[in-house]
């Protein structure tokens, strides 16, 4: 967001935001003292000078200029003050509506005299939706400031799953998925490591990991190799790309390097770490001499804003004298609109790629997130007669460096 223009659209957003905003402030604050306002009013408009200084350093610095934890901070809390402003921002325009109404209705019904105790010369402000828009802008951006503790607070889900033509030698398999590591985001080697571990633990049989390594570039992984090179499992453990692994949303070349060397170097990087990419192609898992498939597509999505360089067609051929085959594939989006109705002896397909949008609400019985309108399926378990998806809610994060609600996830499934 260089450019002047946008810049300048931006803030002349945020501008007109808080003078709307500072309309349910005035009207809160009606009955404070004159030196009590003055505060409220000091403290309201120099924290939006302060936003808005934030974001122009933001913008016209460089990435070295207060180090990278803090630059991610402090974005994050410009964007999270917005974010809040225009949820609050909905429960003062129901309040407007109600006062042009009221209006209408005393210009031709009642002759502009007094309606209800209000003049014609003006309708007040609610104050009680004025006091509610703000805390619920209050409250959001509380549970965001929150968040940040939440980062790697990695959580351990452990899924059972049941397949009648399961071959009888793999009953009991323990396949461990993780998936949207984002190492570029990372900022706590420490706090990654412990996930890490954690993995370990599990001892697993089988690890598959579902796309997005880094955010944009190879180089994002140079000092976690010798992290995510632990990970071992007797089964091995196999990976697939996801849609920020291409490299898609940075202007290359970067320090020499192309976009397509980039998505190379990153390749071997797989290697590297012992894992073994699946690039449209399958391999088969023996157990006591019974066999299933494992299949492996670059990324595939349904929506228009993201690639579609998965080719099932190729990775599928051969796989379908196997009783059993599980599918990395890493945006979700690809079930309905592919497995379902072309692969239909796909029996379980993995993927990631929502992070829950790493903001939501799940108690039992019930779960939401933003991210639900744009993904019917997001986060967990879905069912579509024989055939199962589980939607990994992500080991790392991107853009807002924390998790609300939806933490990040290793997931353990049990085959049955």
């Amino acid at each position: 967001m260089r450019s002047p223009v946008g810049v300048f659209i931006f803030i002349t957003a945020m501008l007109l935001l808080d003078f709307y905003f500072f309309q349910a402030v005035k009207t809160v604050a009606q009955n404070l003292s004159p030196k009590a306002k003055a505060i409220v009013y000091g403290l309201y408009w120099g924290l939006t000078l302060l936003a808005i200084a934030g974001f122009l350093m933001f913008v016209y610095t460089e990435q070295h200029f207060l180090g990278k934890k803090v630059r991610t901070y402090l974005f994050a809390m410009i964007i999270g003050l917005f974010l809040a402003k225009i949820t609050a921002l909905i429960f003062f325009l129901a309040d407007d509506l109600r006062r042009g109404i009221q209006w209408l209705a005393g210009r031709l019904f009642f002759n502009n005299t007094d309606v209800d105790g209000m003049s014609s010369d003006g309708i007040s402000r609610s104050v009680f939706l004025s006091w509610l828009g703000i805390a619920a802008g209050t409250t959001l951006f509380g549970s965001l400031l929150y968040g940040f503790t939440n980062q790697y607070k990695y959580q351990i889900k452990r899924v059972k799953l049941k397949f009648d033509n399961l071959p009888q030698a793999f009953r009991g398999m323990r396949i461990l998925q993780v998936s949207d590591i984002h190492s570029g985001s990372f900022m706590d080697k420490k706090a990654v490591q412990h996930g890490v571990d954690m993995i370990l633990k599990e001892g697993a049989d089988l690890i598959l990991f579902t796309g997005d390594l880094v955010n944009d570039k190879a180089t994002e992984m140079d000092n976690y190799k010798d992290v995510f090179n632990q990970l071992k499992a007797p089964m091995g453990v196999y990976s697939t790309l996801g849609n920020h692994d291409y490299g898609d949303y940075v202007q290359w070349p970067i320090e020499g390097v192309s976009k397509e060397q980039n998505l190379e170097n990153l390749k071997k990087i797989h290697a590297e770490i012992g894992w073994k990419l699946l690039m449209n192609e399958h391999v088969i898992l023996e157990k006591n001499g019974a066999e299933i498939a494992l299949i492996g597509i670059e990324n595939w999505s349904a929506k228009a804003r993201f690639p579609k360089h998965g080719r099932m067609d190729i990775a599928y051929a051969g796989t379908e004298k196997y009783p059993f085959k599980i599918l990395m594939s890493h945006d979700p989006s690809h079930w309905q609109a592919e497995v379902l109705t072309k692969y239909t002896d796909v029996d379980l397909m993995l993927a990631g790629h929502t992070h829950g949008m790493q903001f939501g609400v799940e108690l039992p019985g019930f779960k939401w997130s933003p991210v639900q309108y744009m993904y019917p399926q997001w986060a967990g378990l879905y069912k579509n007669g024989k055939q199962k998806l589980y939607v990994n809610r992500g080991f790392g994060f991107i853009g807002y460096p924390g998790r609300v609600g939806e933490l990040p996830e290793i997931t353990v499934f049990e085959l049955l």
